[in-house]
Formats: C-alpha cells, sequence, structure tokens
C-alpha cells in the first residue's frame, strides 16, 4: 500500500520530521511518501494561515495520484474536506485520527498545542469531530511551531506542559496538538507515564487499517463526489476541474 503524508506547510525540514515519525509506525508492506506543500506558508499558525494552505494541499493530492491513502500533516486539518473530493482514497487529517486513537484509552484526554491563538481551532476540531465529551482541555505551551526544531529546550518545555495539563484535567491520555511534536511522542510517554498520541503516528496506522479492507470514502449522498466543473479566475485559474 501507498500513504502520501502531506505537510501543509512549505518548510521542508518539518516534512523530513514527519517522513521519519510516519515511517517509524509503518507496517512492512506500506510506502511511505512524504511530500511538502507546494505553496502556502512556512507555517500554519492562523487562520489566515490555514486558508492560504489549502490550494496548496489540494495540489499536492493532484500530483501524488494512485495512493492508497493521504494524511494531512497539520493539526488545523486544513483543506480536509475539499481534499476528500478530489481524492479517490482516503483523506485523513492528523487531528482527527490523534482524536479517535486518544478517545478508548481512558476517560478523556486533553491536547497540548503550540500558540494559544491556536487554542480555539482545537476545540472547535473537538466539537465537529464528536468528542467533546472526551476532550477535557486544550492547552497551549507557546512554543511557535518553526521553533519546535530550533528551540533546544522545546521537549523539556512541552513535556512539562503534557505533565500540568495530566493533572490540571484528571486526564488519561495527551494528544500532541502540531505535526512538529511528532518524533516527542514516545519520550513524552515515558516521562509522564501515560499515553502520548500523536496525529501522524495515528493516521498512518489509521489509513492503513482502511487500505487493508478496501475502504474508500463514501460518495453516494454527494458530499464528497468530485467537485462540479467550472471556470475559476485569476490566480487560482489553475485549480478548475473539469472545464
Amino acid at each position: 500500500m501507498r500513504i502520501v503524508v502531506i505537510n501543509p506547510n512549505t518548510t521542508a525540514s518539518m516534512t523530513a520530521g514527519i517522513d521519519a515519525a510516519a515511517r517509524s509506525v509503518a507496517r512492512p508492506d506500506a510506502e511511505i511518501v512524504s511530500v511538502t506543500s507546494p505553496m502556502g506558508p512556512v507555517s500554519i499558525e492562523s487562520h489566515y494561515d490555514e486558508a492560504l494552505a489549502v490550494p496548496g494541499v489540494l495540489a499536492a493530492v493532484d500530483a501524488n495520484p494512485g495512493a492508497d491513502g493521504y494524511l494531512l500533516a497539520c493539526f488545523g486539518d486544513p483543506g480536509l474536506d475539499a481534499a476528500r473530493e478530489i481524492a479517490v482514497a482516503p483523506v485523513l487529517g492528523i487531528a482527527e485520527a490523534a482524536m479517535h486513537l486518544a478517545a478508548p484509552l481512558g476517560r478523556g484526554f486533553s491536547i497540548v498545542t503550540t500558540l494559544s491563538r491556536t487554542v480555539g481551532r482545537a476545540r472547535d476540531l473537538v466539537d465537529h469531530y464528536g468528542f467533546t465529551r472526551s476532550c477535557r482541555g486544550v492547552h497551549a505551551c507557546e512554543i511557535p511551531v518553526l521553533d519546535l526544531d530550533s528551540n533546544p529546550d522545546a521537549a523539556d518545555i512541552i513535556t512539562a506542559a503534557c505533565a500540568e495539563t495530566l493533572l490540571h484535567d484528571r486526564s488519561d491520555a495527551i494528544v500532541l496538538g502540531c505535526a512538529g511534536m511528532a518524533d516527542l511522542a514516545a519520550r513524552i510517554g515515558a516521562d509522564i507515564g501515560a499515553p502520548v498520541i500523536d496525529g501522524v503516528a495515528a493516521g498512518v496506522g489509521m489509513l492503513s487499517a482502511l487500505a487493508s479492507v478496501g475502504a474508500r470514502t463514501g460518495t453516494r449522498g454527494g458530499e464528497f463526489a468530485a467537485p462540479p466543473a467550472k471556470r475559476y479566475t485569476g490566480l487560482l485559474e489553475p485549480f478548475a476541474r473539469g472545464s
């Protein structure tokens, strides 16, 4: 099976870390293809960033046909529904995947993300995916996305935030709220003595399971059928479908 992992920002070094996390949990029969968005912001830390990341996500899906699954490796799950309309194979976002894996691990999980300004988006996704009852809190460690690699204290700061969150929320598990934290899950879990779920690993596992049973996104209701043919203008002209 072939799983395409898309980094919705344009920072190649982050893609390399995401790729390593994906490969570390991939089944022996899974080919992991990790790609960097061809356009958009260098990191996604606002609604503006997220909106302008979506064209790059869709371009990356189009540029990698024939996959058995696509994973959007940004915790805002940017462009998820649109990607489902144009991809033949299932598409998952890492926030969606992480919450699905964390929920059965206890009475409740908490999310530790990067900046406070992204907390609202994470809460929106908790509600959207139906995990309001399971999610006990969303907390920020106040580390910008691009500092996750450059700040030598990042791992310690995130670990401390996860430990404090467990106590504050009385949670049983932690969900890491950024793809740039993917390589820290095992270390943090060992340090705080609780399950720590990284959405990259969770998404690869879920897509592998979907591929193994031949599951595809349902289109009979019409919502996730291919978008209707129409003309686009200006900078978005190349994104027109079937016209």
